[in-house]
């Protein structure tokens, strides 16, 4: 891939925007060997460009690894030459890391020989956006590296999003957007917190329906921004848990809930081919749904979260 520079700007930064990945798996790329700039190849993404420099990127061939033993398979919601898109099960890590021993949804993918983008790495082959572990639900998966430009793209212009559902306790007093920065908690690096001068994050929620019991509330949320724990954060912001969230403060002796009650429901995106705006459900988990048959009048919850009017549900939006 070629790319000519148009002002001074450091490497790293020029080729995050370009290739729409993060900085440090730019550097990845060059340690690697893979960047050229005027056709020789850079050690350091700190080489600052000049205008109408060229610089070339080869990008890294798929993984011949075998992928770890996979115990788990995962419901395909839709898949042509370009995209995947799944219904991510709770308990699945999307991708490998150090701390990670067990199979992960990228191991899921080679295992079943799908071809993948592999502009993020090997780690990351075909992986545009995550889903935490406890969160189930709809994510998109890029076959090639022009649809996974064209994806990550959509996801900075969010023309491609996600309506998520979360059961929480207690419920909210209305209808809100919170727009509080998040950066890593200072006081545990395992979670996420509002931070001054953190990362700017803007999230929605939105009110569903109330338990027999009006303990507990299925809620509606929307991201502005993308931000490790964001919905879980806000929440907690706002003095609220996620059922089984005991990461960020629910505790409770009575309900045995096994994993966070987060799941992204609706995945909206504009095909990076077609050029066609797609939508796509995840139905419920059973775990989810079971806990709502159980708690709530369900024929209000299935009339409030049908999902060709479920975007409605965010209309307050417009007159924030």
């Amino acid at each position: 891939m070629l790319f000519k520079a148009s002002e001074n700007e450091r490497l790293d930064k020029f080729l995050s925007k370009e290739l729409r990945v993060s900085r440090s798996q730019i550097e990845k790329l060059i340690k690697k060997g893979l960047v050229k700039v005027e056709k020789k190849v850079v050690k350091k993404g700190g080489v600052v460009l000049k205008p109408s420099q060229l610089v070339e990127v080869e990008l890294p061939q798929p993984s011949t690894s075998k992928p770890q033993k996979v115990d788990f398979d995962i419901e395909v919601l839709y898949e042509d030459e370009d995209i995947l898109v799944l219904n991510k099960p709770a308990g699945v890590v999307v991708h490998p890391a150090p701390s990670v021993k067990e199979a992960t949804l990228v191991d899921w993918l080679k295992e079943k020989k799908i071809t993948l983008s592999t502009i993020s790495g090997e780690e990351r082959q075909g992986i545009v956006h995550r889903l935490d572990k406890e969160t189930s639900g709809a994510m998109v998966v890029a076959k090639n590296n022009l649809a996974h430009q064209a994806l990550a793209a959509q996801l900075q212009t969010r023309e491609m999003g996600r309506y998520y559902l979360a059961l929480i306790t207690p419920p909210l007093k209305e209808n809100l957007i919170v727009d509080q920065p998040i950066a890593r908690n200072p006081k545990n690096r395992l979670k996420m917190a509002v931070v001054n001068g953190g990362r700017e994050s803007k999230s929605a929620f939105t009110k569903i329906a109330l338990s027999k019991d009006g303990k507990k509330e299925l809620i509606g949320a929307k991201l502005f921004s993308g931000r490790t724990h964001q919905i879980r954060v806000h929440l907690n912001f706002l003095q609220r848990s996620i059922l089984g969230d005991s990461l960020y403060g629910f505790k409770s002796r009575v309900d045995k809930i096994l994993r966070v009650f987060l799941h992204s429901y609706i995945l909206y995106l504009i095909h990076p081919k077609s050029g066609e705006l797609m939508k796509f459900v995840a139905p419920l988990p059973k775990d989810i749904h079971s806990y709502l048959k159980q708690h709530f009048d369900m024929e209000r919850v299935d009339e409030k979260i049908d999902p060709s009017s479920f975007d409605r549900l965010f209309d307050f939006i417009k007159r924030v």
